[in-house]
């Protein structure tokens, strides 16, 4: 913890410049190896104060989202249901699908254009799946999140902020019930 009473953790890696994660609602400092983190605690400290707000508010939030229960077989339909529209729409098409459990995102999207979805999106309402397959496929033409792939994006979702935040909020909501979500497999 530091001085302004900020938790934190670091990890030092064969990196070339230090960064900032809050990726489980921790924060996480990644800095290169000697590197110490009074620097970037100071530089960063009104975006890290804004960040733990945020997380506090979503954290409030998260007993209010109702998790919601589908079979492995209804989950990879809509899965595959949806990919299949979304990908129709915004004219790319993925290679393979992969199902696994993840522990810090909801789905990735590799350049080889392989779609993963994490099992635990099951348990999020049918449009914020949507909204996540539809981000992860919009990576095909646009790499990182960029001002032109939210651009993109807000395109088909005005209100993606919203869908953003409410993924952060079900994230901690999943997150507590993980433990009994996976026996219950």
């Amino acid at each position: 913890m530091d001085p302004n009473g900020i938790s934190y953790s670091v990890s030092h890696r064969d990196v070339k410049f230090p960064r900032l994660e809050f990726k489980t609602g921790n924060l996480l400092l990644i800095l290169p190896f000697g590197t110490e983190p009074d620097s970037l605690l100071d530089k960063h400290g009104k975006w890290i104060s804004k960040k733990i707000e945020f997380i506090k508010a979503c954290l409030k939030e998260a007993p209010n989202k109702k998790l919601v229960e589908r079979t492995r077989e209804e989950f990879k339909d809509l899965i595959y249901s949806s990919v299949k529209k979304i990908s129709r729409e915004l004219g790319e098409k993925l290679n393979k699908i992969y199902f696994r459990t993840m522990k810090t995102k909801w789905a990735s999207c590799s350049s080889n254009k392989n779609l993963t979805v994490n099992m635990l999106m099951s348990h999020l309402p049918e449009h914020l799946i949507k909204y996540i397959i539809s981000h992860e496929i919009s990576h095909l033409k646009e790499k990182r999140h960029t001002e032109e792939f939210w651009r993109r994006i807000a395109r088909r979702f005005s209100t993606y902020q919203k869908l953003e935040k409410d993924l952060f909020v079900y994230w901690f909501q999943v997150s507590k019930a993980l433990p009994s979500l996976n026996s219950a497999r």
